[in-house]
C-alpha cells in the first residue's frame, strides 16, 4: 500500500529493496513537480523571476527531453523520438526550455507524462535482461569512453528532479505565492 503526503505524493518506501527505494524517490520527485505545476495558466508557466530566462514550462520541457535521454536513448541505445529527433541542438543548445512557450499547459503535462511513463516502461525492460548493475548500452557523454549502470542513472534522475524541484520552488513562489517542500 502506497502512503500519499498531503499533497498527494507518493512516500518512497521507509523498507523497500534497492529498486523500490530508487524508484520511491524518483516518483515522489516526479509528483512534486507535478504539484509545483498543478493549475497554472500558460502565461504562469511563462514567468520568469529575478534575472533567470528559467521558466516552469521550460523546466517541464526539459524534464521530458531528460527522461527520454536517458531511459529510452542512453539505457537502451535506441534513437530519439520527436519532437527531440528532429531538433537542431546546435542552433539552440537549450532549445527545451526556449521552445515550451509554444505550449500550452496541458500540452507540456502530457509530454513530459508520456516521457514518464516510457521511461517506467525502459526500466521494467532492463529489469528483464539483468539488475541495477547492468551497463546502458550507450556511453552518455561524447568523446568519453565512460558507461553508466542503470543504478547510476535512477540515481541521477533522483538528482536531476531534486535540483529542478528546487527551482520549481521558487519560481511558484514568485507566480503565486504557493510554498512548500
Amino acid at each position: 500500500m502506497t502512503l500519499l503526503d498531503d499533497q498527494g505524493r507518493p512516500e518512497p518506501p521507509t523498507d523497500g529493496d534497492e529498486l523500490a527505494t530508487l524508484n520511491g524517490f524518483l516518483d515522489f520527485q516526479r509528483a512534486t513537480l507535478a504539484w509545483k505545476i498543478s493549475g497554472l495558466t500558460a502565461a504562469q508557466l511563462a514567468e520568469t523571476t529575478a534575472k533567470s530566462e528559467m521558466t516552469l514550462g521550460g523546466l517541464v520541457k526539459h524534464l521530458a527531453y531528460v527522461e527520454q535521454q536517458w531511459f529510452h536513448v542512453v539505457l537502451h541505445d535506441r534513437e530519439p523520438l520527436e519532437p527531440w529527433a528532429s531538433v537542431d541542438w546546435k542552433a539552440d543548445y537549450d532549445w527545451d526550455w526556449h521552445s515550451a512557450g509554444d505550449h500550452t499547459p496541458e500540452e507540456l503535462t502530457a509530454l513530459w507524462q508520456a516521457e514518464v511513463d516510457r521511461a517506467r516502461a525502459a526500466v521494467a525492460e532492463a529489469l528483464q535482461a539483468g539488475d541495477l548493475g547492468q551497463p546502458a548500452k550507450r556511453k552518455p557523454w561524447r568523446g568519453d569512453d565512460r558507461t553508466v549502470s542503470l543504478r547510476w542513472i535512477l540515481t541521477h534522475m533522483v538528482e536531476e528532479y531534486s535540483r529542478h524541484n528546487g527551482h520549481a520552488d521558487l519560481l511558484r513562489e514568485a507566480i503565486d505565492g504557493q510554498t512548500g517542500e
